[in-house]
């Protein structure tokens, strides 16, 4: 494959539905958004609104195979991954390219042990989070797509330099990250602390920001994944708590995590992409986690 053009965006909340407006503002007639029946019938009859604008999309059921992606954007939640890796099956041709912008570490993992390795380019969104509310996302424009190629004798290198046209022509925000392994758990850093912490307390980006105390707690969170790193084998790990802060304090002070948004709105949490993936790595190098074990336990009452 030289190019992309054929697009299927699987889940448009409140990431998905960033990418689905930039692309289906580029070439709507190419961008397919894969959902199941009772999700077509309900934005039939109620469409996505973001940043203010009703979102007119081409959306397409599990079951069609007419349509063959040649980049597949994976932004379910992660309740919705198992789904998802199933439902994109019939999308997919030989030289796909999939990306899941899932917060966490393991999706990769699931959807490789369903299709392989070589279509998967490993990525995440950073940025200001976008606010979701029912149907209505409104985003301020802050956010990238960071990516970049994991294993070269597995997957062809040469993707990074498509993803990298294909953005730079629907004017999507990216980096290519050099140490891809490295960039996703400092990520996970981020989201593991600041995400579970704030749907506990109820505190926006701001009011975390400000007390030494949520910092001084934010970073034993941080050092709990960072142990979980070194053991596992993540390269050049001495500065990423204080790349994860600087992360963190570039967020806009009335900015709300995604977890205290699923909170407010009554959603089922990430939770177990957090805290149960750390305790499960804990559990495996031997690493202790407490901070995130009692975080499980409260952030699942709260949901009770």
């Amino acid at each position: 494959m030289e190019e992309i053009k054929h697009v299927l965006i699987c889940g448009i909340g409140a990431i998905g539905s960033i990418y689905a407006d930039k692309i289906s503002c580029y070439d709507n007639n190419n961008l397919k958004i894969l959902v199941d029946k009772s999700r077509y019938e309900k934005y039939l009859k109620t469409p996505k609104v973001f940043n203010g604008k009703e979102l007119k999309l081409n959306y397409i059921l599990p079951e069609n195979a007419d349509f063959k992606a040649d980049l597949i954007i994976i932004a379910t939640k992660y309740d919705g991954l198992n789904d998802a890796v199933k439902n994109i099956k019939n999308f997919i041709k030989e030289n796909t390219i999939i990306l899941s912008l899932l917060n966490g570490v393991t999706s990769e993992d699931l959807i490789a042990q369903k299709y392989g390795i070589r279509h998967v380019v490993h990525s995440y969104f950073i940025g200001h989070s976008a606010m979701r509310n029912g149907n209505d996302i409104t985003f301020d424009g802050r956010g990238d797509i960071v990516f970049g190629v994991l294993n070269s004798d597995v997957t062809d290198k040469n993707y990074e330099n498509i993803l990298k046209n294909y953005f730079d022509k629907v004017g999507i925000d990216y980096k290519i990250s050099d140490d891809i392994e490295r960039s996703m758990w400092l990520k996970f850093m981020l989201n593991v602390s600041s995400n579970q912490l704030s749907a506990i307390l109820h505190t926006t980006f701001g009011q975390m920001q400000k007390s030494e105390k949520i910092r001084k707690l934010l970073k034993n969170i941080m050092f709990e994944v960072l142990d979980i790193a070194k053991a596992k084998g993540v390269k050049n790990t001495q500065t990423m708590v204080a790349e994860a802060f600087k992360a963190f304090d570039a967020m806009i002070p009335d900015g709300k995590t995604s977890m205290l948004q699923d909170i407010e709105a009554g959603r089922k949490t990430e939770v177990e992409m957090f805290a149960g993936s750390v305790i499960k790595m804990g559990e495996k190098y031997c690493v202790p986690t407490p901070y995130n074990k009692f975080f499980k336990e409260m952030i699942e009452i709260i949901e009770e």
